[in-house]
């Protein structure tokens, strides 16, 4: 039985997925692609088996190893997301590499059973072969390099697709060949300086954006009667709040949404705009704004969000909280917020904040459990992005106390957030608030344990809010004139026209480069970007939100008692 040990292994390994590939072959039903499948498929294995059979030890326990860290990987992310995983999400993956170390602690228990699956297949692999095979020993070592290339080949020419249904060892690993090729012929050319004319003369009062993280637009009551209090259905005297209700997001990743809103990305040149135009900094500083980043969700100096340290050379000054706990880093950023209100000087701040993204566990404060029966609590108050997912099995009782516990973080993170910084002097100030996607909470009962960034996403995770607060005194754009038509037809993409119209640059050169903004009729698409990084001649995939679709939480069973 030992002689065939390895043998053994290899099979029961490429048994474990017999769903996923008889899946693939129902939808390629019968005919020439399914025979194309098969020779692929066929290929690969083989391809396999021959990388048992290197005689180098070094050599073969290289190859088990990346196999086996690449199949782990294909197996955690289609588990979690309950999802393909496409190039464009690995891309996204890619670019969130800052977050390995929490994502690896969130999902351990995951990673803990497909790595004990995977043991088949580095065992398969690396254990010393019993029988040599009749034929040159740079054959087997040629194989994995040449099943790889193979599949790389068939990924660039159908820009990305074409691996679903084969051997997932390969997969990651082709998608890592490509990403290495497009960083190498990278062509998008040099980032250019401000040409955009301006029309008006020195600015005297703040422009401020405010970026919540995984804030979903129907958990607000400024849109959904049940919503959780968010401080801005009723503006104080002497503030007028425009709340231009549901808008789009970019994307339904963070990275994605907030480099476009730093950079102007539009639908149609999104990829050209965000490599190669200025940034809304150097906006800013053309336009005689001191420029201000405040980022409540890392520390150290960190960056996220694809910022680069060439894009923070524009930023005069960059605020984090080291010293801070992560339920308190947004009541940090209120009170810094306020402060620079008050300074008497012209500012561009944008503000980066905790908000709402998993784990809602610890992020809000006991008095703040207004929502019962919530998570657990005491297990991740150092945690800003990820958490354990232990006992959370995305079951219906699951996400039910996931909604409550995420309700308590929106009434502290966003209610009380915006209870302190509307007390601040905003006579001269204009905020814009708003998401960076929002949250699939699964009202539908769909499986998964992702809330957002899903490659077949439900029009929630795209839904953020939008809303303009400025001091009544202040005239800048005329909010009202195009509110009503506005209101549940913007998106993000009219957030950076505002921004450059707010600092007085030519509103017909704006519209030419980047569209509308808020205080003309956007005409919005309404849509949002799920396959963001589209690579190899692959098409953006946008998801048109229909509102009529939207699930909104129902009330509390006290407000259900009190008739409300």
């Amino acid at each position: 039985m030992t002689r065939y040990l390895k043998e053994l292994l290899l099979v029961l390994y490429l048994f474990r997925g017999h769903d996923y590939y008889l899946e693939r072959l129902a939808a390629l039903g019968f005919g020439f692609a399914t025979v194309l499948f098969g020779a692929m498929f066929v290929a690969l294995v083989i391809a396999l088996w021959m990388t048992a059979y290197i005689r180098q030890a070094l050599l073969r326990h290289l190859f088990a190893l990346a196999m086996f860290v690449s199949a782990v990987f294909f197996e955690v992310y289609t588990r979690v997301t309950d999802s393909y995983l496409t190039y464009s999400q690995f891309v996204s993956l890619v670019y969130s590499g800052g977050f390995i170390e929490e994502a690896a602690y969130q999902y351990r228990d995951v990673i803990i059973s497909a790595a004990a699956g995977g043991l088949l297949l580095l065992l398969g692999i690396g254990l010393k072969p019993r029988r040599s095979l009749p034929l040159p020993g740079y054959v087997p070592i040629a194989a994995p390099l040449l099943g790889v290339l193979l599949l790389s080949g068939v990924l660039f020419a159908r820009a990305g697709e074409g691996a679903r249904g084969l051997p997932v060892m390969y997969t990651p690993l082709a998608y890592l060949n490509l990403f290495g090729y497009e960083a190498l012929y990278d062509t998008v050319g040099p980032r250019e300086p401000v040409s955009l004319a301006r029309q008006s003369s020195s600015i005297d009062h703040d422009i401020v954006l405010i970026i919540d993280e995984s804030v979903g637009g129907n958990y607000l009551d400024i849109n959904t009667p049940s919503g959780v209090l968010s401080g801005l259905k009723t503006p104080p005297p002497g503030v007028d709040i425009f709340n231009y209700g549901y808008a789009a997001s970019v994307a339904n990743c963070s990275a994605d949404t907030n480099v476009t809103l730093r950079y102007g990305g539009t639908r149609a040149d999104y990829m050209r705009i965000n490599n190669t135009q200025p940034s809304i900094w150097q906006y800013a500083r053309h336009a005689g704004l001191r420029t201000v980043y405040i980022d409540a969700q890392r520390t150290g100096g960190n960056l996220q969000n694809l910022m680069t340290k060439l894009e923070k050379q524009d930023i005069d000054e960059f605020v984090q909280f080291d010293a801070a706990r992560v339920r308190d880093r947004d009541m940090a950023a209120a009170a810094k917020l306020v402060e620079l209100l008050g300074n008497d000087r012209a500012e561009l701040v944008i503000v980066n904040k905790v908000g709402a993204h998993f784990p809602v566990h610890d992020k809000y404060p006991d008095d703040f459990m207004s929502y019962r029966p919530a998570l657990p609590r005491g297990q991740f108050q150092d945690v800003s992005d990820t958490g354990s997912r232990e006992g959370f099995n995305g079951q219906q009782d699951d996400w039910l106390l996931y909604r409550n516990a995420y309700q308590n973080t929106l009434l502290w993170n966003v209610g009380e957030f915006f209870r302190r910084v509307l007390q601040a002097d905003l006579s001269h100030a204009v905020l814009i608030y708003t998401s960076d996607h929002g949250q699939d909470l699964h009202e539908r009962g769909n499986p998964g344990l992702n809330t957002h960034c899903g490659g077949d996403p439900v029009d929630e995770e795209g839904l953020v809010p939008l809303v303009v607060i400025q001091g009544s005194q202040l005239h800048t754009l005329d909010w009202p004139g195009a509110w009503a038509q506005n209101k549940d037809r913007s998106s993000h993409y009219n957030v950076f026209p505002t921004l450059l119209q707010l600092m007085g640059y030519d509103a017909a050169g704006i519209v030419a480069r980047y569209g509308k903004s808020l205080s003309q009729p956007t005409e919005d698409d309404f849509t949002f970007n799920y396959r963001f990084n589209a690579r190899l001649g692959a098409k953006p995939a946008w998801k048109h939100i229909d509102l009529s679709n939207i699930v909104t939480p129902g009330p509390t069973k006290a407000e259900v008692a009190a008739g409300r």
